[in-house]
């Protein structure tokens, strides 16, 4: 099958961490809360309805039994703006760095294999875009792009394919110097035969997990971006919750910032922490198992 070797490297990840005790303490607990939050958004997106914009009780109500982390200014539940934010950020997160470690591993894998001028000006711009201040670039993108959950992904990608370019770029210098790739070539064997069959299979590992960081990463960013006002004011992220409740007049003055202002943040870092220990935990089995999959 001529994508024999692509497939079955795919198909041993899942099997290496079948095996939950690979993950440390940490790994473990960042695990379990990761997957409580895509559960949690998926309900909210099927079962809640309306519910993240619809006003269900008095204006700034303190937690209680009916609504557990309390009211915002409108009378609309706190919990449920949480939730359909989780989806928000973990939608965003996902497609942003699937495409930005997709593209960025295929020119870093272009620029490793053909060299010359198309390495230089694939590294030159990478060179660029890892020197530029990238949340003044960010803000200056996303006003420009407008606001919207599309707008926010592109800004993100255009900003987070670099690294993985790199990666996919050393990983394949690399490999081009292996006895089975210079036999490979000298039997005829094109740039899209050692693609499939040997520079992605060995760049997986190390693409996967700089995937997963990049999640984290563009997680943050769309809370930074909705919170400057700059995403979709209706997608109801973390970063429209920080923003609405913060610029409430008086917010630190009242007792509302413990439910309003500390929820929606707390949820934030422990899932950017959350994803940031699975990433750590998957660097290292990878790492000791000598990137071979």
């Amino acid at each position: 099958m001529k994508y024999a070797k692509l497939l079955k490297c795919i198909r041993k990840i899942p099997g290496k961490l079948r095996n939950f005790n690979i993950f440390s303490a940490y790994g473990k607990i960042g695990f379990v809360f990761v997957l409580l939050m895509v559960l949690t958004g998926i309900i909210s997106v099927l079962f809640m309805g309306e519910a993240h914009k619809i006003p269900s009780g008095a204006s700034l109500e303190a937690p209680g039994l009916i609504h557990p982390l309390g009211t915002d200014d409108l009378g609309i539940d706190i919990l449920a703006q949480i939730l359909h934010g989780a989806f928000v950020s973990i939608q965003v997160g996902f497609f942003s760095a699937m495409l930005a470690g997709i593209g960025g591993s295929t020119l870093g894998i272009l620029a490793g294999y053909c060299g010359g001028w198309t390495d230089k000006l694939i590294m030159g711009i990478c060179d660029v875009m890892m020197v530029i201040p990238q949340l003044p670039l960010m803000i200056v993108l996303g006003a420009f792009f407008g606001p919207s959950l599309r707008n926010i992904i592109l800004v993100i990608v255009i900003l987070s394919w670099s690294r993985p370019a790199r990666i996919a770029r050393a990983r394949v210098l690399s490999m081009r110097q292996e006895g089975y790739i210079i036999a490979a070539k000298s039997y005829g064997a094109g740039f899209r035969h050692l693609a499939v069959k040997h520079f992605i299979p060995g760049i997986l590992p190390i693409i996967l997990v700089s995937i997963i960081r990049l999640i984290s990463k563009a997680i943050r960013a769309e809370a930074g971006l909705t919170f400057l006002g700059l995403g979709d004011p209706t997608s109801k992220s973390w970063g429209v919750i920080l923003n609405r409740s913060i610029n409430f007049s008086g917010i630190y003055y009242t007792d509302y910032w413990k439910w309003w202002v500390m929820s929606p943040l707390t949820v934030l870092i422990l899932l950017v922490l959350s994803i940031s220990f699975i990433a750590r935990d998957m660097e290292l089995l990878f790492h000791n198992k000598g990137d071979k999959l």
